[in-house]
């Protein structure tokens, strides 16, 4: 089962120190075959767009957008067989935050692909 991870808080440049054993975690869960893909994403203002339905109508609007109190940051995608196993990683991935980032407040939701 796959299963995609969006981590959320408010937007803030990680220590390099995390960045560093996010590298490390992603390069050790791509050898085992667990994490399929892994990206972070730029902050909205920059290149950000919405494209949106509403009453019938279809409406894009170009960024910088207003800046929401917590952003969707980065994402991943991992390759599990059960749920639990995928929590795990989420678990994983949020202690290191936790570690390396004491200050940061944020959160991993994670959610079932179909299919």
């Amino acid at each position: 089962m796959k299963y995609l991870f969006l981590i959320s808080s408010v937007p803030a440049p990680p220590p390099p120190k995390l960045m560093e054993e996010i590298m490390k975690l992603g390069i050790e869960r791509t050898q085992d075959g667990t994490l399929a893909l892994q990206g972070g994403l730029m902050p909205p203002a920059m290149g950000g767009a919405k494209v949106k339905v509403s009453r019938g109508k279809l409406q894009v609007f170009d960024g910088p957008f207003t800046e929401s109190k917590e952003v969707i940051g980065g994402y991943a995608i991992f390759e599990c067989a059960t749920k639990e196993d995928a929590l795990k990683h989420a678990v994983e991935f949020m202690e290191l935050h936790r570690q390396h980032w004491p200050d940061w407040e944020g959160e991993c939701e994670m959610r079932q692909i179909m299919g």
